[in-house]
């Protein structure tokens, strides 16, 4: 399995995280010295990917300017000497190609996907949640890769246990395990109440899709939350 393109849905509000994202993208929140976004790029660039797809919205701009060249801060560090941060600052621009496209409306993650169709074609890709920060010697992604070639398979997610009472936040798989910490999915729920959970393993932030699910999503109708959920397709 070979992916070379992931995609960075971050056109919602972040409204999890307010007040600190009424005025900035929670993509843009710090941990320690980077934005999240830029820990999801480089697990990406650390599994072998090259091509970034972000999805943004209104109020998002400072993520590509994030990623973009900054001639004036670049003549400044020079001038001044600095050539260890200026170094760092580049190195945000030269990571990657960034490619970007609108979500217009907040339609859910299904759609924001879908939004990525014309760019990412016909090959698998992946999808990372920047906000799922997953701290792992070996990226999280280049395991999900592994899996894929390793069983043969179109899709590969990423999940955790969580507890029983948290179910309702989550999808949640049903699944069939196949070696440690290796389940075939044999269903999925988006956001069950407990009682009605099929198990505690819940999807994060990390996907491996096919292409054709771009034709699923655009037959999903609204669901969990009024929205096109990922998870239904």
């Amino acid at each position: 399995m070979r992916i070379r393109k992931a995609v960075f849905p971050a056109a919602g509000f972040g409204t999890r995280f307010l007040p600190a994202t009424k005025a900035s993208p929670k993509e843009m929140l710090p941990l320690v010295d980077k934005p999240l976004i830029q820990h999801g790029v480089e697990e990406a660039r650390a599994s072998g990917i090259r091509d970034m797809i972000i999805v943004t919205g209104r109020g998002k701009n400072a993520i590509e300017d994030h990623f973009d060249v900054a001639f004036e801060l670049e003549e400044i560090l020079r001038k001044k000497g600095s050539a260890a941060q200026l170094a760092v600052v580049q190195r945000v621009t030269d990571m990657a190609d960034f490619f970007y496209v609108r979500q217009h409306m907040p339609l859910g993650l299904g759609h924001a996907v879908l939004r990525a169709r014309d760019i990412v074609g016909e090959e698998p890709f992946a999808v990372i949640l920047a906000d799922d920060v997953i701290d792992s010697k070996v990226p999280v992604l280049r395991q999900m890769i592994e899996v894929g070639s390793r069983f043969g398979a179109d899709a590969v997610l990423a999940i955790q246990r969580v507890p029983k009472e948290q179910v309702s936040r989550y999808g949640i798989i049903r699944g069939k395990r196949l070696a440690p910490g290796v389940h075939e999915v044999l269903d999925m729920v988006e956001k069950p109440r407990p009682a009605k959970a099929p198990s505690d393993l819940a999807v994060i932030g990390r996907y491996i899709l096919p292409a054709s699910i771009f034709p699923v999503l655009e037959r999903t109708g609204a669901g969990a939350g009024g929205e096109i959920q990922l998870t239904d397709a």
